[in-house]
C-alpha cells in the first residue's frame, strides 16, 4: 500500500559509485543529502567501492575490493567495470536483506545498477544526475569526440536518463540539457541544486587573529591579497589555464599569491608553476579534508572558479559565495546559476582573459569587495542551503512512493541570474 502521509519516514538505500568519500564535487553532495535526510528521520545506507574514508558516521557499506590495486579517484577509468560489478552484487545483496523503500542512485552508474534493484525488490528508483557521462568522458579524456564508441555510449546515457521515476539534478542547467538533449520528460526532472551549509562555511566564525594565524601556519605573505582555488587539478577544471593567467598577471603586478588546493596531479602542476616562472606566487597544499576547508578558505581575499565543463556541476563556487568571497570564473551555465550578477566573468576562456578578470577583482576596494561577498552570501542563505534541497528531495520521495508520475515539485526560484 502507498504512503499517504507526509511524515513517513523512509529506508533509503544509496548507491555510490566511487571512492565514498574523497573530499570534492560529487562526494560532497553525496554525503551532504544523506546528512540531510537522516537530520529529516530517513534511514540512509550508502553502497559504495571499497576504498575512501568513513565520515561524519554515516551508514557506509563497502562492496569487496580484488587483490590488485585498482584506486580510482577521479574520473573515468577501465577499473569501474568491475567495482561496478562488485557494488551491484553488494546493494542486491543488502536490498534483498534490508527492503529499501527507496533507491537513490548517484552518477550513471548509480542509474543503472538502482534500475536492476528498483526491479528486483519494487522500490522506486530515483537517480540523482550530477552530469552528462559521455561530457565528462569527453572532459577527462577518456573518450575522443571521434572514438567509435562515443555513441553507443551516448545511447546507453539516454536509456538510463530515462530509466527512474524522478530525476534529481545538480543545477537548472543540468535539467534543461536532460530535457533538451535527451529527451527525459519534464514532470520526471526535479532542480536539486547544489548547495552549502552556511553555518560550516561562515566567514564569521573566523576573527582578523584566526586568520592571521592560519596564514602564518600555511607560510603566506601577510603583506599581498590571497586567492584561494579549491577543487580537482586536472586540465578541464581550468587549472593549466589559471596558472597560466598568473603568469600574465605577474607581468603587471606583484601584490597577489595563490593558495591552491587539490588533488591528484599536485606534482605535474608544481612543475607547471615552476616552467611558467609562478612557483613563488603559489603554494600548494594537497587535499584539503572537507571538514578543514572553511578555515583555509578564510585566509581567502578572492576565490578563483576557473572549471571549463558546461555540463557538470560546480560546488566549489557555494563554499565560496558562503564564506563572502568575491569569485572569478568563466561564464559557463552553472557558474551563472550559482554566482548570478554578482560573478567576476572572464569575457573569453583564455587565459588572458581570466588574468584580466582577477585583475579587475584585485581592483576591487576593502568596501566592495565586502560588499560583493556580502551579497553573494546573501544568495546562499536564500537559494542554495541543504535544509531546503532535503525537504524538497523528501516531497519528491513521497510523490514517487504514492505513484504520482508528476510530482508537483517547484524548484527554489527559476531564474537565479539577478
Amino acid at each position: 500500500m502507498g504512503r499517504t502521509a507526509k511524515s513517513d519516514k523512509h529506508n533509503i538505500l544509496m548507491l555510490a559509485p566511487t571512492m565514498f568519500f574523497a573530499d570534492y564535487g560529487c562526494h560532497v553532495r553525496i554525503l551532504e543529502e544523506a546528512v540531510v535526510l537522516r537530520k529529516l528521520g530517513h534511514r540512509v545506507t550508502i553502497v559504495t567501492y571499497p576504498n575512501g574514508r568513513d565520515i561524519w558516521n554515516i551508514d557506509v557499506r563497502r562492496s569487496w575490493g580484488v587483490p590488485f590495486n585498482y584506486r580510482i579517484e577521479v574520473g573515468s577509468s577501465r577499473h569501474k567495470i568491475y567495482l561496478d560489478i562488485l557494488l551491484a552484487l553488494k546493494a542486491f545483496f543488502f536490498a534483498l536483506k534490508n527492503k529499501p523503500d527507496i533507491i537513490h542512485g548517484h552518477l550513471h552508474e548509480g542509474g543503472i545498477i538502482g534500475w536492476a534493484i528498483s526491479k528486483l525488490t519494487g522500490a522506486p528508483l530515483v537517480f540523482d544526475f550530477q552530469g552528462s557521462l559521455t561530457g565528462e568522458m569527453l572532459d577527462h579524456q577518456f573518450l575522443s569526440a571521434d572514438s567509435r564508441f562515443l555513441r553507443p555510449m551516448r545511447w546507453l546515457e539516454r536509456k538510463i536518463d530515462h530509466m527512474a521515476k524522478a530525476v534529481l539534478t545538480s543545477s537548472q542547467h543540468g535539467a534543461k540539457l536532460l530535457t533538451t538533449e535527451f529527451g527525459v520528460p519534464a514532470g520526471r526532472v526535479h532542480p536539486t541544486p547544489d548547495c552549502v551549509n552556511p553555518d560550516a562555511f561562515n566567514p564569521e566564525q573566523f576573527s582578523d587573529d584566526d586568520r592571521r594565524a592560519e596564514k602564518s601556519r600555511l607560510h603566506l605573505p601577510a603583506d599581498k591579497k590571497i586567492l584561494v582555488y579549491v577543487g580537482l587539478l586536472t586540465e578541464y577544471q581550468g587549472v593549466g589555464l589559471m596558472l597560466e593567467a598568473l603568469q600574465k598577471l605577474s607581468t603587471r603586478r606583484d601584490d597577489f599569491h595563490l593558495l591552491l588546493m587539490g588533488f591528484p596531479a599536485v606534482a605535474h602542476y608544481q612543475a607547471r608553476a615552476q616552467s611558467l616562472g609562478v612557483s613563488e606566487n603559489v603554494t600548494f597544499t594537497g587535499k584539503v579534508p572537507y571538514e578543514q576547508l572553511a578555515r583555509y578558505l578564510a585566509v581567502g581575499d578572492i576565490a578563483i572558479a576557473p572549471k571549463l565543463s558546461n555540463t557538470e556541476g560546480n560546488g566549489k563556487i557555494l563554499n565560496y559565495a558562503s564564506m563572502a568571497l568575491p569569485t572569478v570564473a568563466f561564464k559557463t551555465p552553472v557558474s551563472q546559476e550559482y554566482l548570478g550578477n554578482y560573478g567576476i566573468y572572464a569575457r573569453k576562456r583564455t587565459a588572458l582573459a581570466l588574468a584580466d578578470a582577477i585583475e579587475s577583482a584585485l581592483n576591487l576596494t576593502d568596501i566592495e569587495r565586502a560588499r560583493r561577498g556580502n551579497a553573494l552570501r546573501q544568495r546562499i542563505l536564500t537559494h542554495f542551503t541543504w535544509e531546503q534541497v532535503g525537504e524538497q528531495i523528501e516531497s519528491i520521495y513521497d510523490a514517487v512512493l504514492n505513484g504520482h508520475p508528476k510530482p508537483a515539485i517547484v524548484a527554489k526560484s527559476t531564474s537565479l541570474l539577478r
